[in-house]
C-alpha cells in the first residue's frame, strides 16, 4: 500500500478543499494518506511517503505563498530526489502563470512530476474536485 503527504497551504479554503479531494483519490485506490500544513511537514518526514502532493494558491504577482509555503518548500525540494510528486491550487486573478512557473521550477530542479498540476479559478468547481481526486489515485498508484 502506498503511503503519500498531502503538503498544503490554504487562506481561504479553496487550496484546502482541493486537498482533500486528492487525498479522497489516494484512498480510492488503496492508499494511505496524511494532510500536512507547510508548518507540520519538516524536511525530515520526506523519507516517511512513497510520493507527496504539493498544494499552494497564488498569491500576490502569481507567486507561492511566500511565508509558510515557499520556506517549506524551498527546503524539501532538494530532498525529493526521484519521489512521485504532483502539483495542485487555486488562484483568483491572473491566468495560472504561478502555476506555470512552479512547475517549471520542479522541473528544471529534477523533480519527478508524475502528472499535470490541476489549477481551479476560486472554489473547485466539480471538473477541478474530479481532477484532483485523479491527481490523488495517479500519485498512489505510480507506487
Amino acid at each position: 500500500m502506498s503511503k503519500i503527504a498531502v503538503v498544503y497551504w490554504s487562506g481561504t479554503g479553496n487550496t484546502r478543499e482541493m486537498a482533500n479531494s486528492v487525498a479522497e483519490g489516494v484512498k480510492s485506490v488503496g492508499g494511505e494518506v496524511e494532510l500536512f500544513t507547510p508548518l507540520e511537514f519538516p524536511a525530515e518526514k520526506i523519507n516517511n511517503y512513497d510520493g507527496i502532493a504539493f498544494g499552494c494558491p497564488s498569491m500576490g504577482a502569481e507567486v507561492l505563498e511566500e511565508t509558510e509555503f515557499e520556506p517549506m518548500f524551498i527546503k524539501v525540494k532538494p530532498l525529493l530526489n526521484e519521489k512521485p510528486i504532483a502539483l495542485f491550487g487555486s488562484y483568483g486573478w491572473g491566468d495560472g502563470e504561478w502555476m506555470r512557473n512552479w512547475e517549471d521550477d520542479c522541473q528544471k530542479s529534477g523533480c519527478n512530476l508524475i502528472c499535470d498540476p490541476v489549477i481551479a479559478n476560486e472554489m473547485p468547481d466539480d471538473k477541478a474536485k474530479v481532477e484532483c481526486k485523479a491527481l490523488g489515485e495517479t500519485l498512489a498508484k505510480d507506487m
